[in-house]
């Protein structure tokens, strides 16, 4: 009787996100992002996609937009095709919306202890920016920049070590030092090229712990959540304190 309640709480309990699943709840942000920087004259430095579309688009904004949709539905053909149509529930988008919405408020917060106090300034020169350009960079970022660092940067490197060490303390060890290696790279990034921003060593360390707890979600939770988190939280810092 009680091994059966124990199995019942373990159902209650939301799993780690899969690769299908991921791929499907990422999708909206994924769309929004892509129909959207078109229209603005920047886009995420992570993203390798927009240029492509709009080349093979020859400039052409109905092509753009048609190409983009017609990725939206090759996703969605290839999970039905996979039997993985439940990714795309309706009620999977307001869990993990939630879910996201609490991370990015717990993050807000880690990193304000970070640096002792809540840096509203972190996010200055976001303050230029309108809603709708906000909006869509925020999901640019939330999307590209998990493919960057969580996933290319944090993950890859974790395999390698996954690979080259046995399981035990030294390997988590190594393990956690890279996470803080992959932090600290994340934020270096905000600070990179002509649109990055000007240095300030409280913005740096609260992004790196950003990144921290960034990676902790992605591990423990999957690439979905930190998507969502990550983009939302930049919403939060653009927009709704913009």
């Amino acid at each position: 009787m009680g091994s059966e309640a124990a199995a019942n709480e373990q159902d209650k309990v939301p799993a780690k996100s899969d690769a299908w699943t991921d791929l499907g709840l990422t999708l909206p942000i994924f769309l929004l992002y892509h129909l959207g920087v078109v229209f603005l004259p920047v886009r995420n430095a992570a993203d390798p996609v927009t240029a492509e579309l709009a080349a093979l688009a020859k400039n052409s904004l109905p092509t753009y937009a048609g190409l983009t949709v017609l990725v939206g539905i090759a996703f969605v053909v290839v999970l039905a095709a996979t039997g993985q149509k439940k990714a795309l529930e309706g009620k999977r988008f307001a869990l993990i919306a939630f879910e996201a919405t609490l991370y990015a408020i717990l993050m807000r917060f880690a990193g304000a202890y970070a640096v002792g106090s809540l840096p509203l300034a972190v996010e200055a020169s976001a303050q230029t920016r309108g809603v709708f350009t906000g909006v869509v960079m925020s999901m640019g970022a939330g999307f590209y920049e998990e493919i960057a660092f969580r996933v290319g940067l944090f993950g890859l490197g974790a395999l390698l070590f996954k690979a080259v060490f046995s399981a035990g303390a030294t390997r988590f060890v190594i393990t956690a030092a890279w996470a803080v290696v992959a932090a600290v790279a994340f934020s270096a990034w905000h600070y990179v090229g002509a649109l990055g921003d000007s240095f300030d060593v409280a913005s740096f360390v609260f992004r790196a712990v950003c990144g921290l707890v960034l990676t902790a979600i992605f591990v423990f939770r999957g690439f979905a959540p930190a998507v969502w988190t990550h983009a939302l939280y930049d919403v939060w810092a653009m927009v709704l304190h913009g």
